[in-house]
């Protein structure tokens, strides 16, 4: 390969790894909005005090995750100018940055979300079993909460491996341009 198409190449790996990282930052502010939506909705229902204190926790712990997963993650593209070496490093970089993101996202968007879920879902199913009738209704709504806390879990597995495939081509291309 030649050196000029390998910059190419990098170049536009890099560029697409910056995308990527700006997606994942931005998406991580929907984790408040769901608590918040999910919140509202419990609050609307109606609720006893406890209730609205794990919303509260809920919805704080959801806010300081927004704040948490994009503190000092924003981080700048790659020069025009730059070379070979510097374009991989920047690579290496956002891929470092998108697995220490992935590796927060479980504890401060995803399980604020679960948590308000869990408030809101907990108290209905105590007055399934009290007045009966209640609960059944709640089976479709109770089947894709699992169904999305598993897809989450295989999406997670998924993008690992993605992770690994991005390294071992950072590893080929800088071997190739030793040679």
């Amino acid at each position: 390969m030649s050196t000029v198409t390998l910059e190419k190449i990098v170049r536009r790996r890099s560029q697409e790894l910056y995308a990527k990282t700006m997606r994942e930052r931005l998406s991580s502010f929907v984790g408040p909005l769901t608590v918040a939506v999910v919140c509202w909705l419990g609050i609307s229902i109606g609720y006893n005090p406890v209730q609205f204190a794990v919303f509260a926790i809920a919805g704080a712990w959801s806010l300081a995750g927004a704040y948490v997963l994009n503190r000092g993650g924003w981080s700048g593209r790659l020069a025009a100018d730059a070379a070979l070496a510097t374009g991989i490093e920047f690579c290496r970089k956002e891929i470092e940055r998108r697995l220490d993101y992935q590796r927060r996202v479980l504890l401060w968007l995803f399980a604020p979300i679960v948590l308000a879920m869990g408030a809101l879902v907990v108290p209905a199913m105590g007055n399934g079993f009290q007045k009966g009738g209640t609960l059944a209704k709640m089976i479709p709504f109770l089947s894709l909460a699992v169904l999305w806390i598993m897809g989450v879990f295989v999406i997670r597995s998924w993008r690992w491996k993605e992770f690994e495939r991005e390294i071992e081509e950072l590893d080929d291309i800088e071997k190739e341009s030793r040679l």
